[in-house]
């Protein structure tokens, strides 16, 4: 697995996951709520604040139409008009990125034409996302990986052949540090849709840490996301749901913002190392709860025991019940009284330590 990592911060699957609070066009072209959604990012506790970047003309032409969606949330007669009201201006941006080196945040963005790929690079960022519609974009793709800067990809409405196309482009064209995003593109998402899975399957077949950029309303599927091994979560963030623009009604609020990156934390310390052992927190359970093998009824020195003289009772502080074949058979050395617990060196030969709890 290639590593990756955005201005230091290690991104993978024994590091927490990455929590990218998409700002996007939350700000409605606003500098002012721009600098609001950082500030927003930071008190929720994402380690990044992400906006896009385009120029209208550049993005769309006159006559492209809108999304169901987009018609629905956004006062506009095109896809045009309605892409130039959310422009975030370069001071505007400028700005953002600095408010969000004060609160110690990465901030970085997604362009989506040459020249806004080239103002980001000369404000500094320290990543590049591109979005799930541009996978196909030749031209964009070709002008990140050559950045050198490490490159988030989203693949919502891709077949894996776009995917393997995209990413062999990103790597003939410069091998930037690679990540790539799972993501379904449906504003709001549908869960039953989502495909979680995929996550997996992205990460084997292409060797690179895979996250999930997420769509849906709730908190369940980010974090079902990282339980499947997502190492990036990136999500939608409004000021206020009921706020015009395209994409504020599948976004989360501050508040939840901040549950969601509580519970994704939680979720991934909640993975551990995958080898079944006994936990610090279980040890005293574990004491009253197991069994340990004792004797049945009073019982002289010198008797080779047999099933009859033997029981398993609570605590687990002695031989495990597990090792009950291993007893049988041996001369008890010493007189021992009902429910009386045999020790190791009680028997003849004496029983050898497993090394564990429990004799």
């Amino acid at each position: 697995m290639a590593q990756f990592a955005i201005a230091g911060r290690a991104i993978g699957l024994g590091e927490a996951p990455y929590v990218i609070a998409e700002a996007g066009v939350n700000h409605n072209g606003s500098p002012d709520m721009a600098i609001r959604l950082v500030d927003a990012a930071a008190d929720a506790g994402a380690d990044a604040v992400k906006f896009q970047t385009f120029r209208a003309g550049s993005l769309a032409t006159a006559d492209a139409p809108q999304a169901a969606y987009q018609r629905e949330r956004a006062a506009a007669d095109s896809q045009q008009d309605m892409l130039r009201g959310l422009e975030l201006p370069p001071e505007g941006l400028k700005a953002a990125f600095a408010r969000a080196a004060e609160r110690g945040i990465a901030a970085f963005s997604t362009p989506f034409d040459l020249e806004s790929a080239d103002l980001l690079l000369s404000l500094g960022v320290p990543a590049l996302k591109i979005g799930s519609g541009d996978l196909t974009n030749l031209f964009l793709l070709r002008k990140v990986a050559s950045s050198g800067l490490p490159v988030i990809l989203s693949t919502g409405m891709s077949t894996t052949v776009e995917v393997d196309h995209a990413v062999s482009a990103l790597r003939a064209s410069g091998d930037p540090p690679l990540a790539l995003l799972h993501c379904l593109s449906a504003y709001p998402a549908p869960p039953n849709e989502t495909n979680l899975r995929a996550i997996g399957s992205m990460r084997e077949r292409y060797g690179v840490e895979v996250g999930f950029s997420d769509h849906t309303v709730g908190l369940a599927a980010p974090v079902a996301a990282v339980a499947l091994g997502a190492s990036i979560v990136e999500k939608h963030l409004t000021l206020d749901r009921a706020l015009p623009g395209p994409d504020q009604a599948a976004s989360t609020e501050p508040d939840d913002f901040g549950a969601l990156v509580r519970d994704l934390r939680e979720a991934h310390a909640a993975l551990g190392d995958g080898v079944k052992e006994p936990q610090p927190a279980e040890a005293d359970t574990r004491l009253v709860a197991r069994r340990s093998l004792v004797l049945r009824h009073a019982t002289p020195a010198g008797t080779t025991l047999t099933l009859d003289d033997l029981d398993a009772k609570r605590p687990g502080e002695g031989i495990s019940p597990l090792r009950l074949d291993e007893v049988v058979g041996r001369r008890l050395v010493r007189e021992g009284d009902a429910d009386g617990m045999i020790r190791p060196d009680d028997l003849d030969p004496p029983l050898e330590s497993t090394g564990g709890s429990g004799a």
